[in-house]
This record gives structure tokens, C-alpha cells and sequence, in this order.
């Protein structure tokens, strides 16, 4: 990866089908999912067709797929599948996975032989899919542990979530497992880990805020919304105290980078903080750049 040529590293993006065309959430989901979102452009591009769109704009992309079986009952994409696909376009793609956290112990042998023979960076949590409070000690802190250990990331969707919206009774997905301050505890149990906070954390962008600024590993990443919608106080923290912690995420292919960055080209955020955010801090979280 030529990072000093990269116009910007997208930390949050979705693998959302497989080879076989198989998705990770039903129709009635992805349907309701882009209504909401307005997406533009095609809405299940294949692993190829986003390791290309990115290539094209001169962007790097975390990707990953969201493993909820368990509550959902659908299978993700494989998140072998998604490791043997960075590996190909390493030039642009850096590899996570998502581990439904009632695996157990099945879940946390994966994430370790994901880590040490795939060469993954990271694992996505969505509490709300996944249907659990991330500081319940009983079901995913042995994941963290082995997270923590091999000195990848864990990242997690916090706030509301567009996925169930519009579906009656939200499609039985809960908002209440993803308040960031449940976070807080697994940051304070696992003082090693690197954490991200997905996307302004509406209801509760205060409590992110407070967590980011409070624990030194944990980080906000600025996905799942235009810029021109930002809170105002995400937009000071991420000029002051958090310049060194915010990250770009776009959510494509839901939101593209297209349509984010040209908002945050207008957002008030400092020059300096710019590149931090768009590249410097994910090449820093990401262990791209020499310590």
C-alpha cells in the first residue's frame, strides 16, 4: 500500500455479498436500509467492484461484513472470503471481520486464526443486530481478550442505526445495546485494546465524546453521515481535543466517499486537522506508518 500517495484511508465500509451472490442480511432489510440512506449507485457491489472503486479515487478501505447470525438467522459473508480479497488488492483494501459474539469458544478460535493466517486488522461489532450490550462480560470479553492480545482493533457500531428503519418494529433490532457508554466499561476492562466508535453516536454523541476524550485507546469514526448533519460539538472535539482521535468512514456503499467528502470539504474544520482526520490518524491506529 503506497500510503503516501493515498488521498485518504475510509475506515468503515461493507462487504455486503459474497462470491455465491449471498448477502449477510435479508431483502426486507437491505430494501428498508437504502431507502433510508438515498443510496446512490449500486448497492451490492462485490468485493472486486469495491476494491476498483476505490483504486479509481486513490482511496484505501477498512472492509468487513457484519456476522449476526445468531439473531438475524442469515449467514455473513465469509469473512475468509473478505481476508482473501484484501490480500489480492492489498494496494487498497485492509481486511476486518465481524464474529457473531454467542459463538463462544468456536468464535474466539476464529478471530485468532483470522488474525494470525489472514492477516486481519480489526473486528466489527454491531450490538443492535447482534443483540447484546457490549460490557455483558458473559458474552463477548473473551473475544476482546483475544483482540486485545493480538493488538487488533475492535470497532463498534454506536447510536442509531439505519439498518431496521422504516421496517415495523424496526425489524426487532434494538437501539438501547449500542449507547457508547457500554463501551466505556470494555475500554476500562481492557486498557490495551483499540477501540473505534462508528459513526456520530445519535442519541448520544455527548456520551462518545466523553468516552474518546476520557479512554486514550478509543477513537470516533465519522461514518453513516453527510458531514452537513455533524453535531456541533462533534465538530469542535474533532478540531481540539479529539484532532489526533477522529476518522474518516464513509459507510459505503450506503453512503459513498464521494458524497462525504465533498460535505466535509464545506464543514469548519481546521486546515491542519484535515489530513489527520482523512489519513494520518487511521495510518497511525492502523500500524501503517512507523511508530
Amino acid at each position: 500500500m503506497d500510503l503516501e500517495h493515498l488521498v485518504a484511508i475510509d475506515v468503515h465500509t461493507h462487504a455486503e455479498v459474497s462470491s455465491k451472490g449471498h448477502s449477510s442480511l435479508d431483502d426486507d432489510l437491505h430494501d428498508a436500509s437504502s431507502a433510508y440512506f438515498k443510496v446512490e449507485g449500486k448497492r451490492k457491489p462485490t468485493l472486486e467492484e469495491t476494491a476498483a472503486y476505490y483504486r479509481e479515487r486513490n482511496m484505501a478501505a477498512v472492509i468487513f461484513t457484519v456476522d449476526a447470525e445468531s439473531a438475524t438467522g442469515t449467514a455473513p459473508v465469509p469473512n475468509e472470503e473478505v481476508a482473501e480479497a484484501a490480500a489480492a488488492n492489498a494496494d487498497v483494501l485492509i481486511p476486518f471481520a465481524s464474529i457473531d459474539p454467542f459463538r463462544g469458544k468456536a468464535g474466539v478460535k476464529q478471530a485468532r486464526r483470522l488474525v494470525e493466517e489472514y492477516g486481519v486488522k480489526g473486528f466489527k461489532f454491531h450490538p443492535s443486530i447482534q443483540g447484546f450490550f457490549p460490557n455483558d462480560r458473559s458474552v463477548a470479553y473473551d473475544l476482546y481478550e483475544v483482540i486485545e492480545e493480538t493488538g487488533a482493533i475492535a470497532l463498534f457500531h454506536t447510536g442509531q442505526t439505519g439498518i431496521g428503519a422504516g421496517v415495523p418494529g424496526g425489524g426487532g433490532i434494538r437501539l438501547k445495546y449500542s449507547n457508547p457508554l457500554h463501551v466505556d466499561d470494555v475500554a476500562a476492562d481492557f486498557p490495551h485494546l483499540k477501540i473505534i466508535l462508528a459513526h456520530p453516536s445519535f442519541p448520544w454523541q455527548d456520551e462518545a465524546l466523553a468516552v474518546a476524550t476520557h479512554k486514550p485507546g478509543v477513537h470516533i469514526d465519522l461514518s453513516g453521515w453527510s458531514p452537513k448533519y455533524f453535531p456541533p460539538q462533534l465538530v469542535q472535539y474533532a478540531n481540539t481535543l479529539l484532532k489526533d482521535k477522529v476518522l474518516f468512514g464513509s459507510d459505503f456503499p450506503v453512503l459513498t466517499p464521494d458524497r462525504w467528502l465533498a460535505d466535509f470539504a464545506k464543514l469548519t474544520i481546521k486546515d491542519e486537522v484535515r489530513p489527520k482526520i482523512l489519513k494520518e490518524n487511521a495510518a497511525r491506529l492502523l500500524g501503517l506508518t512507523k511508530p
